[in-house]
């Protein structure tokens, strides 16, 4: 059990790693918007709420998966030299010791 704590997880994922993902489910959504008030002016326009219906659960899976994995693969386990983790452990709170989450820019 004292072999868990000389690592700690690290998060490496910023917005850069998901904005292509974000970009293209907004242009499939935009498109699918298009194509429904193209429908709507037919005769039937419950055939464009089953088409944004359709295509809004067609592709939330996929975009679900992609952000998943994308975060997954931002997931390290960096090992903790001795004399840090000696350090983190006299110290009276770990929360001071650790960085704020920052975006990237």
């Amino acid at each position: 059990m004292s072999n868990i704590s000389r690592y700690r997880l690290v998060c490496t994922l910023t917005f850069g790693d998901i904005y292509g993902q974000i970009i293209v489910w907004l242009i499939v959504i935009f498109l699918s918007l298009a194509s429904s008030m193209a429908l709507m002016g037919a005769s039937r326009p419950i055939y464009a709420l089953a088409t944004v219906g359709l295509i809004l659960v067609l592709t939330l899976p996929f975009l679900l998966f992609a952000f998943v994995t994308t975060l997954l693969n931002h997931i390290e386990l960096a090992a903790v030299d001795s004399a840090s983790s000696k350090s983190n452990a006299s110290s009276s709170s770990n929360v001071s010791s650790q960085r704020p989450a920052q975006a990237a820019g």
